[in-house]
């Protein structure tokens, strides 16, 4: 059997989630379970602050990107070996992916669609500040609006007064909902934060483990633990996500059984099967787009590359596993656990590194520079220049790299006047207006993840902008409601502002790995 769960929403954003959930994962560790931390949506700072308090890593379910039917299966696999579960909503309780043409009841990617997948109760979080009587109301049309979305109680954040707290606990009896806490106005618990949202956990440090000592201590005063437990739940069935098994499967996808020879009924055909044609290049943006309205790739066939040999270059090691080095450090913080558990389901063996201060892992045969937040350490990024001529180098002799967002950036000639890598011909600097949202994209070309025509879902999530770029091919294709390209993929680099799920493409993965190794064995 799988934890049960509970789901901490809110009406709005702002209204305390995130400390009333991190602060309850650490409260509940320290009465003695083991729980399992979760973020619904493509946040990647939230479950930092989830990790330290649970003691293991935070987590993401997200249907936008890795598709409905992997949620179940994602929470079971970061559910073994716990008692219960947190999970972290986004946003309010009914927000998600805005699309006008979706006919469901609660938006894709919304706490209440993640809820619902689980059949997990929800307690609503609401902001006390300005509440009254009229509380009863607003948790009336939030108990009411959806039948599949069962709200199980309140918790009450930032209440002003004893009285205060009176006044709504009536307002929550009124509806029949109980009161599972009240939490004080307590400011200085407040994590600092910058253009995206709280400051992550391994930047703020020592002050982040005290942030959450604090969230924890104040949770397990005001909050009725066991009334909690008591009400966790959920209805999850099937088996759990494993990486290996998700590769395995893909295996045999693109390598069915052989079908038997057919029967000669007449003489064979004097024409031969056609080829399939070869994609060379990519053809025009709006082409691509309208092929499909679905997410799944056209067939190209793509011919071998030719591969070039690297005099010295180490070689896989006896075991054969490609060595796949991974940023990490306060400059690249944003990712996702099963990125590296499908990497070593791949057959890789992951070096984490710290740009601002390491060398290219030895052995390197393929590089991940994930997302975070390069222009608050764009001085010491560029401080470290035996790095950033290595990679430079080993670019320049088609290592794989596989950058997204800060990796992007760390990529270009400079951003915001401090020398960068130097692979991209562009530069970035830090700009006026935060983008974000949910992108459905298409492959431009072939590259060292993916085939010219995938199509993936993806997300935008930064404040700094390319203001020149060079003649690279572009990576992606959407629409935003025009047509537009986005990013850059040249030799065996894939660089682009858009984030992607790996469990929502495993296959990328594994053609990234592929490519890992054919270049240590050069």
């Amino acid at each position: 059997m799988s934890a049960p769960a509970v789901v901490i929403a809110a009406p709005a954003s702002g209204s305390g989630k995130t400390t009333l959930a991190t602060g309850l994962i650490g409260a509940l560790r320290r009465a003695g379970h083991r729980v399992a931390p979760f973020k619904v949506g493509p946040d990647y700072i939230d479950p930092g602050y989830h990790g330290l308090a649970a003691g293991r890593p935070g987590r993401n379910l997200d249907p936008v990107l890795v598709g409905e039917d992997r949620v179940v299966p994602l929470y079971r696999h970061g559910t073994r070996g716990c008692d219960i579960a947190v999970v972290e909503g986004v946003m309010g309780l009914f927000d998600g992916r805005i699309d006008e043409q979706r006919v469901e009841p609660v938006a894709e990617g919304s706490t209440a669609q993640v809820a619902g997948l689980l059949g997990a109760p929800v307690v609503l979080v609401v902001d006390a500040r300005g509440h009254s009587q009229s509380l009863a109301a607003l948790l009336h049309g939030f108990a009411t609006f959806d039948a599949s979305v069962r709200l199980g109680g309140v918790i009450l954040n930032r209440v002003g007064s004893e009285r205060h707290e009176q006044v709504l606990r009536s307002a929550c009896d009124r509806v029949g909902l109980p009161v599972l806490g009240a939490l004080p106005r307590m400011a200085e618990l407040e994590v600092p934060s910058r253009h995206l949202g709280l400051i992550p956990a391994v930047e703020h440090g020592r002050a982040a483990v005290d942030a959450v000592d604090a969230m924890t201590e104040l949770v397990a005063a005001h909050v009725d633990l066991p009334a909690v437990v008591a009400l966790a739940g959920g209805s999850v069935h099937g088996p759990a996500w494993d990486p290996a098994t998700e590769l395995a499967a893909l295996a045999d996808a693109a390598h069915p059984p052989a079908a038997p020879p057919p029967v000669a009924e007449g003489p064979a055909s004097a024409d031969p099967a056609k080829p399939l044609a070869v994609v060379a290049g990519a053809p025009a943006i709006d082409e691509f787009l309208s092929s499909t309205s679905t997410l799944e790739a056209p067939v190209f066939h793509e011919p071998p590359k030719p591969l070039v040999v690297v005099p010295g270059h180490p070689a896989d090691d006896a075991a054969g596993k490609p060595v796949i080095a991974m940023a990490g450090g306060p400059a690249f913080t944003f990712g996702y656990a099963e990125h590296r558990e499908l990497l070593l389901a791949a057959g890789a063996e992951v070096a984490v590194f710290d740009p601002l201060h390491d060398e290219l892992p030895s052995g390197t045969a393929g590089l991940v520079l994930p997302g975070g937040f390069p222009e608050e350490h764009a001085g010491a990024l560029s401080a470290n220049e035996r790095l950033r001529t290595q990679i430079a180098d080993a670019a320049a002799r088609d290592l794989p790299i596989h950058a997204e967002c800060a990796g992007l950036l760390y990529l270009t000639t400079s951003l915001d006047g401090h020398p960068m890598a130097g692979v991209l011909d562009a530069t970035a600097e830090f700009g006026p207006r935060l983008t974000l949202g949910y992108r459905d994209a298409v492959a431009l070309h072939d590259s060292a993840l993916w085939r010219a025509g995938t199509r993936v879902r993806g997300h935008e999530f930064h404040r700094t902008r390319l203001v020149r770029t060079g003649p690279e091919p572009a990576a992606w294709g959407w629409r935003a409601p025009g047509s537009m390209s986005e990013g850059a993929v040249t030799r065996q680099v894939h660089a682009s502002y858009l984030h992607t799920h790996p469990a929502g493409n495993p296959d990328a993965v594994t053609r990234f790995v592929d490519a890992a190794r054919r270049f240590g064995r050069q």
